[in-house]
């Protein structure tokens, strides 16, 4: 009979209890810290790493503006995009502790015999869909307030029905929700990756037990 690998042989002598305990903390740690990170003035902005650009159909506009002395315009735009995604993401906290309190032995089992972002899969499988109806709203009411916004969806459109243009980018508010969504999952696969990094340096003691047992 084979063994078990050393992972799953120690988790063998973690309780059930204790695995989602420890996977729940963890996970409340690490996605209450994304929030924290991007739901804030220059939480997306001043982050090169999920700072959100024009979409790639409206760069080349931009480009111009820049030549002709209009880059400013071009900044409040790309501005705007950003404090909507800041805007946006403080509705994630609920829906992802939700998605915590729902969690079962199977899921918290295969999570942590997972990889280095298997829980930011998992809240993207389970949250995904609801914060887009959620921030979608918020983006809106931002983007709103900018008249290129209106001009870059009218174009937008026209451009998409001739497949010039990816239908996914076609409105500018389903351009940022996407980003903001992709941004909020890129920061908590960081944040999960440092506790699966270094479970000792986390403050709790049920996740140092638990991750500590599958490094």
């Amino acid at each position: 009979m084979l063994a078990a690998p050393p992972a799953f042989a120690q988790l063998e002598q973690i309780t059930s209890r204790e695995a989602i305990s420890g996977l729940k903390a963890a996970l409340e740690k690490g996605s209450q810290a994304a929030v924290a990170a991007l739901g804030r003035v220059d939480g997306f902005f001043a982050n090169p790493q999920v700072k959100i650009p024009l979409p790639e159909s409206m760069q080349r506009g931009e480009r111009l503006m820049r030549r002709v002395g209009m880059g400013r315009y071009a900044d409040e735009l790309i501005l705007t995009l950003n404090r909507a995604a800041e805007a946006a993401v403080p509705e994630a906290r609920q829906l992802l502790l939700d998605s915590v309190k729902k969690m079962t032995v199977k899921d918290a089992k295969g999570i942590l015999t997972g990889g280095d972002t298997a829980a930011t899969e998992y809240f993207r499988r389970t949250t995904q869909d609801a914060l887009r109806k959620r921030f979608r709203p918020i983006v809106a009411s931002a983007t709103a307030r900018v008249e290129l916004a209106a001009k870059y969806n009218e174009y937008a459109e026209t451009a998409a029905a001739f497949g010039l243009l990816k239908e996914e980018d076609a409105n500018l508010d389903a351009y940022v929700t996407q980003k903001a969504l992709d941004g909020l999952f890129f920061m908590v696969a960081e944040e999960e990756k440092k506790i699966r990094k270094d479970p000792v340096g986390s403050a709790s003691a049920i996740i140092r037990k638990v991750f500590g047992a599958i490094r």
